[in-house]
């Protein structure tokens, strides 16, 4: 398929003018295991991601925005539910093999939007449930989906398997995936389309990507030109999206009634398994964490911590960076109060309203944060305080305003703090 090919999915043509609405279109970019300093924005110095660097320039950048998870599964749980993924009932990943998935009770956030009248759409990585068909996207709210329905390394020779990749529309498998190299593209061409036929109503589009998880792939026409080598050209790819539906809001006119979010769902996947390193996956083809501890799979800040970037011009502020914590539990009750929708009050939500945050109207109402590892509570941040204990390993305490990259534990030296923290994580861990 030629980039032109896919620019003009579906025959659409883009309209000059818009009908009104109240409500604003809601558009989520989530990457697979893209590190905190993957992005030009982020610091880092090969890659060039001017598409996501201007989605920061006119929002807010967050320094201090958080997964849901530090894996796969339970992050999209988090991100979907605003819960975190034990407390919804699935805080493990999920395999090509798997019955259920996010119990049919939890509420997502398409469903919710669902209700307000919008449109609803899922395009990329699914991974919370796909047998049987109940669990499917478009039994959770969205009115229609195209991807993958877990992670693009669940076949042969990094998982054992039976099962082929497929690529999915709505209920069906339409296609066996050998090249992923057109995933990313694909999918862009397939938000376009939604966009485009979606004018005059709210639309949510839920975009979640393939990559940059391994096995790691750019197409032809892409690769070789990021000096960051391959992992370089899948980034810049992906940037090339995020670019392709900021300039169609553009021209639809409905760039000022758009919230746009990007984040990532955890941090790069650094000591990859010896299973990983087949078919040409090498162990440079993992993201940055910059100065950050850990990485997927860990508590600690490199596997949590993400990019997170927020805009929507004439209501949120441009130009901004804030250390503000925030989270992709945040998402829901966001979404919801844009849409005028309330929150449901019989289950408990982890996230919160980061309206008035994103507006620069008042602080982050989010003053904790919990680091799961599965059902495992293993760390909670307060503030600028982390309390870290993990299995029979010493407890940490670290400052994170002083010392974001967790190199000096200071346990010792805060007993008071490090009581009381563990006191609450100990509490969490039977609550929730």
């Amino acid at each position: 398929m030629t980039r032109r090919e896919i620019l003009q999915l579906g025959g659409a043509t883009a309209a000059a003018q818009t009908l009104p609405q109240t409500k604003p279109n809601i558009i989520v970019l989530f990457a697979d295991d893209m590190g905190y300093g993957d992005l030009s924005c982020y610091g880092h110095p090969n890659i060039q991601t001017p598409n996501l660097d201007r989605l920061a320039n006119e929002g807010v950048r967050f320094t201090s925005g958080y997964a849901a998870a530090s894996v796969c599964t339970p992050s999209r749980v988090g991100l979907l539910t605003g819960r975190y993924a034990k407390r919804a009932g699935l805080p493990n990943n999920l395999g090509p093999e798997s019955l259920g998935g996010l119990p049919l009770s939890e509420i997502t956030i398409a469903q919710q939007l669902k209700s307000q009248g919008y449109k609803t759409a899922a395009i990329g990585k699914w991974h919370i449930g796909h047998s049987p068909k109940e669990y499917l996207p478009t039994s959770r709210g969205f009115d229609q989906y195209l991807g993958l329905l877990y992670s693009n390394d669940m076949i042969p020779p990094w998982v054992k398997t039976d099962r082929p990749l497929h690529l999915w529309r709505n209920n069906d498998a339409i296609e066996s995936v050998t090249d992923q190299s057109q995933l990313t593209e694909r999918y862009t061409g397939e938000a376009l389309n939604f966009i485009r036929n979606s004018s005059g109503n709210p639309f949510f589009l839920y975009l979640p990507y393939a990559m940059p998880h391994l096995p790691i792939s750019a197409p032809a026409s892409r690769r070789g030109r990021s000096r960051a080598g391959l992992y370089g050209d899948t980034i810049e790819t992906l940037d090339w999206s995020a670019g392709q539906i900021l300039n169609e809001l553009k021209t639809r006119n409905i760039d000022n009634n758009t919230l746009v979010v990007f984040a990532s769902d955890n941090g790069p996947w650094h000591d990859l398994p010896p299973r990983m390193l087949a078919q040409g996956v090498e162990p440079w083809h993992t993201g940055s964490k910059s100065l950050l501890r850990g990485a997927k799979g860990t508590t600690y800040e490199g596997g949590h911590r993400v990019p997170f970037l927020a805009r929507w011009p004439g209501t949120i502020p441009g130009g901004r960076i804030s250390s503000e914590m925030v989270s992709t539990l945040d998402f829901f009750p966001t979404f919801s109060a844009a849409a005028a929708a309330k929150v449901p009050t019989d289950r408990v939500y982890d996230g919160y309203n980061l309206l008035p945050t994103l507006k620069g109207q008042a602080t982050s109402p989010r003053d904790n944060y919990k680091y799961f590892l599965g059902a495992d509570l293993q760390a909670i941040r307060q503030g600028p305080w982390k309390y870290r204990q993990a299995g029979k390993n010493p407890p940490e305490l670290f400052h994170l305003d002083f010392d974001p990259a967790e190199q000096y534990n200071v346990h010792d030296r805060n007993p008071h703090i490090a009581h009381s923290l563990a006191s609450r994580l100990a509490a969490d861990r039977v609550n929730i």
